[in-house]
Order: C-alpha cells, then sequence, then structure tokens
C-alpha cells in the first residue's frame, strides 16, 4: 500500500467509524443501571461488560494502530472497565475519549498509515486497514448489546433508520 492510498482509506474508515458513534453513544445510553446484568445466556457477556467493552475496546483499538502496535493487556482492561460506576460513566467516558482517539489517528503520517503492523501474529497489515477490523468489532458487539434492549425493558433506539420503538417522523 502507497501513502497516498493509507490516506485515501484513513480518511474513508475514520469517516465511517465517526458515523457509527452517535449510534453507539445512543445503543450505550439505553442500557439501563437497573437491569445491567442481564444476560440472555449463561455464556453471554452482560449488558455492563458489553457496554463497559465497546467504549474501552473501541480506544484500545484506536491507540493500537495509532502506536503501531497491538498488545492487550488483561490486568490493564479491567482497570479500564473498572473506572466506571454507572451507564452514563460509561457514555461520558466514550463521548470525550472517542473522538480524541480518532484524532490521534487523523494526525499520524501517511507513512506511519501504511506501515506493516503485526495483529498477534495472526495477521501483518499496513496499520490503516484495522480500521475497518476495529469498527467491525465495534458494530458487532453493539448489535448484540442493542439486541438485548428490549428484554431489559428499554427502548431499541433508531440505529440504521427508525426503531419499533424510536418513530422518526
Amino acid at each position: 500500500m502507497d501513502h497516498d492510498q493509507a490516506q485515501f482509506l484513513s480518511d474513508y474508515l475514520c469517516r465511517l467509524w465517526e458515523g457509527e458513534f452517535p449510534v453507539t453513544c445512543k445503543v450505550l445510553a439505553a442500557v439501563p443501571d437497573d437491569k445491567r446484568t442481564y444476560r440472555p445466556d449463561d455464556r453471554s457477556r452482560s449488558a455492563w461488560e458489553l457496554a463497559s467493552h465497546i467504549a474501552t475496546s473501541d480506544i484500545w483499538f484506536a491507540d493500537s494502530i495509532a502506536t503501531g502496535k497491538f498488545v492487550f493487556d488483561p490486568e490493564r482492561a479491567k482497570q479500564a472497565a473498572a473506572q466506571f460506576s454507572t451507564v452514563q460513566d460509561i457514555v461520558d467516558f466514550y463521548k470525550k475519549e472517542f473522538p480524541a482517539a480518532i484524532g490521534r489517528l487523523r494526525a499520524l503520517t501517511p507513512e506511519q498509515k501504511a506501515a506493516t503492523v503485526d495483529f498477534f501474529g495472526m495477521m501483518q497489515r499496513p496499520g490503516v486497514t484495522y480500521l475497518g477490523l476495529a469498527n467491525n468489532h465495534s458494530v458487532h458487539h453493539r448489535g448484540q448489546l442493542a439486541a438485548y434492549l428490549r428484554a431489559m425493558g428499554s427502548k431499541v433506539p433508531a440505529l440504521y433508520g427508525e426503531s419499533a420503538d424510536e418513530k422518526m417522523g
């Protein structure tokens, strides 16, 4: 991948991920604090675990791409999630940290964006390509969480058009 391609892809994927940001905020905010332990199955994450995972892993992905190094520290991940006491804490964190993380990605030089980055020995790609993986990871978990909402007694916000709970017109 040349530097112009890396810059183009970065601009496109950052814009795409930024477009998902308001929807993610709406889904996170729809989790009722008094039902945050809800999980549809014993093997599933709780709504709280999903919400905190989405918020912290989006920042982790962005920072990993920005630094050109993917390192997962389970203890650090636990500490990141432990900073939250309420669902609003998660939303506030995400609203503050996500735009800043995207800003760090946009500030990378085209050379940095095109540099090969190792993903836990599973793949080696230009760093910018991991923006797509990061967005997909976020959307995947947001979909899981959105599927919990009605069962928890909450309303499902409009995601890509109106929902049965949130009429837009």
